[in-house]
């Protein structure tokens, strides 16, 4: 059994604060609410700096004074889902084709789901668009590793330095955010095959759920778009334990390689910080699900976990 480790000062509650930084408490009050029609609860905390940048329609509402954004339902029930699509996309399309925003990269991305709608047909947004809208992101991700000897290691990759977020950093095995219409095994399936060459029949038969890793982080100085946006964010966890024979390989650009990590390697990469956040905190979620990090061997134990499932502050239940 590994024993625990520190790597100058960093702490793996340190680690999961990371991507677990939104405040909370009264800080909320700081941010618009948006409002989707006919519903009194808000999707997302957007900041002041976006909502007077943001070139509205007149498919949205601005209060200031209230300090919210609602959509408006120009077919009066008749359909209101598609009402909201059709606004988010001319809105983001007048955004892309202004260029006001660098976490757009001057380019449409493909839909995600807004979580919790409740409408008889889904709504989305396109997912580069998310964040400026402090919209719930959910993602699927896929910790594989093998066992020889007794002895666990794992199957780390480390992300392309072409990428837009966390260029060059490690990674979880496997995972992507889940695109409206997709199931999240159906996400990490289809991922496994684009990100590690991993065979369908082999997810589907072997891959076993690990529950939930939620947060709640906000835009910092090492991210390249705008500082601040609002984050929330949770992620369906999946394990694998890999043949011996089966090796992940790079199937897409978005990987340079992957690495197989004892734990030990995998516990003092973790706490010099070179995973990209949510990540490290699905890695820490895997290594207390193993019975590597114990009440006994930890000291922030019980925050750790608490703080790898927040409560987030909107809708969770997929529509």
């Amino acid at each position: 059994m590994a024993q625990n480790v520190n790597v100058g000062g960093t702490t793996y509650l340190s680690v999961v604060e990371s991507c677990d930084n939104f405040p909370y408490g009264p800080a909320s009050q700081t941010y618009y609410r948006l409002y989707l029609p006919n519903d009194d609860q808000p999707y997302g905390f957007m900041t002041p700096e976006v909502v007077n940048k943001m070139p509205w329609t007149p498919d949205f509402k601005v209060h200031h004074e209230r300090r919210c954004v609602t959509i408006l339902d120009p077919s009066h029930g008749e359909d209101t889902a598609a009402s909201i699509n059709s606004a988010f996309a001319k809105l983001v399309s007048i955004c892309i084709e202004q260029d006001l925003f660098h976490v757009l990269c001057r380019q449409h991305s493909e839909p995600v789901a807004i979580v919790g709608v409740k409408y008889s047909q889904p709504v989305f947004v396109e997912r580069f668009a998310a964040s400026l809208f402090g919209l719930m992101s959910r993602g699927a991700h896929l910790v594989a590793y093998t066992t020889s000897e007794g002895q666990k290691r794992v199957w780390v990759p480390r992300r392309s330095s072409h990428l837009y977020t966390y260029p060059g950093m490690l990674d979880v095995t496997v995972g992507g955010g889940i695109k409206s219409g997709v199931s999240p095994f159906d996400t990490v399936v289809q991922e496994s095959d684009e990100e590690a060459s991993l065979p369908e029949d082999l997810i589907r038969q072997h891959a076993r759920p690990r529950g939930v890793v939620s947060h709640m982080s906000v835009t910092g100085e090492d991210f390249k778009g705008e500082k601040g946006l609002v984050v929330p964010d949770y992620i369906y966890v999946y394990d694998i334990e890999l043949p011996l024979e089966i090796t992940p390989r790079p199937h897409d650009d978005e990987v340079d390689g992957f690495y197989c990590m004892s734990i030990a390697e995998l516990q003092a990469a973790l706490l010099r910080k070179e995973f990209k956040p949510d990540s490290a905190a699905v890695l820490i979620h895997f290594l207390i699900v193993h019975g590597y990090l114990t009440a006994e061997n930890e000291r922030d134990y019980v925050e750790i976990n608490m703080r790898l499932h927040r409560m987030l502050p909107f809708k969770t239940r997929p529509s």
